[in-house]
């Protein structure tokens, strides 16, 4: 509203014209382009990062849920190593009853069964702070019930390394993001150096001081860039620099993205072949061993220190196997986080149909 040659402040006393009035500026219509590329493109950028971020979610449950498979695994081990001391403790006491063992042996193998006692008290706990860690990662309250219908097994082999890179660089997130923003900066850049188009100008006016109609009035904004160089080195050149840095992170993250996928590879890899090594080649020869010192024991021959070197050597080898099965799971949890795609759709030659 306008008050022209009034006698006091905003209309008070006498004024010539009272007009009430609207305008509407319209941009170029190719700035209303641009501005919906900048939008969709922080639009897109957002989903990235909630996807990365939903992945990584995914791929901690994983974990945590193998962790806790690794502890519900473990009392089985210990009831076995527990139900070994215990049948060694009778051996040990029928020996002594006979005269053929010391009374520290006697000693020695209760505290080995005190000891299997203690473990399988430890793990019980593990079992309880691995289903809180897991309830807390899918929304649930942290002593509900929970119930796995899974066990751990040895993970199949892992596909080729190179289909898997590839394939990192085409889904993962972060990069997809970070395109996006490569594609809004440029169009930013576009949108800046069109400072000389003009914009469109309609209004209505009505001066109440005038019983006359309504007056309509258009026009066109063209903005003059007599100092030009205000734009070219102002917001042109912030906007411009802003794509080379973009440009630059992108091959930074690229790399990042590689070798994240070569070390979660390494790791996968590493960890299956432990676990391999030790169901084919530790585990056999640590139960050998055992069974070889426990019955020699029972004939008398082998001393109980031995017998219990030998059950301490396959208890440790049990609990690696088990720690190996879940490691191994783990790590190709990782893997196909940073791969940004399960890893069942890769052969070992490539990429399978989906």
């Amino acid at each position: 509203m306008e008050f022209n040659e009034a006698t006091g402040l905003f209309g008070g006393g006498r004024a010539t014209d009272r007009i009430v009035g609207t305008t509407l500026q319209v941009p170029f219509p190719d700035k209303f382009r641009l501005r919906g590329r900048i939008g969709s493109a922080d639009v897109r950028s957002t989903e990235a990062a909630l996807l990365a971020l939903q992945q990584g979610i995914a791929a901690t449950t994983s974990q945590v849920y193998d962790s806790l498979l690794a502890a519900l695994r473990h009392p089985h081990d210990l009831e076995q190593a527990r139900a070994l001391a215990q049948d060694f403790l009778k051996k040990t006491d029928a020996r002594f009853e006979g005269g053929s063992a010391a009374r520290l042996d006697v000693i020695r193998a209760r505290v080995d069964v005190a000891q299997a006692e203690n473990d399988l008290i430890t793990n019980a706990r593990d079992i309880v702070n691995a289903r809180a860690a897991l309830n807390r990662l899918i929304d649930r309250p942290l002593g509900a019930p929970l119930a796995v219908s899974d066990s751990l097994v040895l993970p199949p082999p892992l596909p080729a390394l190179e289909p898997l890179e590839a394939a990192a660089f085409a889904s993962r997130p972060e990069l997809a993001g970070l395109a996006r923003e490569q594609e809004g900066a440029k169009a930013t850049t576009a949108l800046a150096r069109e400072y000389w188009l003009p914009d469109f100008i309609f209004g209505i006016s009505k001066n109440y001081a005038d019983p006359g109609p309504g007056l309509f009035s258009t026009g066109i904004s063209l903005p003059l860039p007599a100092f030009f160089w205000q734009h070219s080195k102002g917001e042109i050149a912030e906007s411009h620099h802003h794509e080379l840095e973009l440009a630059a992170s992108y091959r930074d993250l690229r790399a990042e993205v590689g070798q994240d996928v070569r070390s979660a590879y390494a790791a996968a890899s590493t960890a299956l072949r432990q676990a391999v090594f030790l169901r084919d080649n530790l585990l056999p020869s640590a139960r050998e061993a055992y069974r070889i010192a426990s019955v020699s024991y029972g004939l008398g021959g082998a001393s109980a220190l031995e017998v219990l070197d030998a059950r301490r050597v396959l208890r440790d080898a049990e609990s690696q196997y088990t720690d190996a099965l879940a490691a191994a799971s783990m790590a190709r949890a990782d893997l196909q986080r940073a791969v940004g795609a399960p890893l069942e759709r890769f052969e070992a030659g490539g990429p399978r149909g989906q």
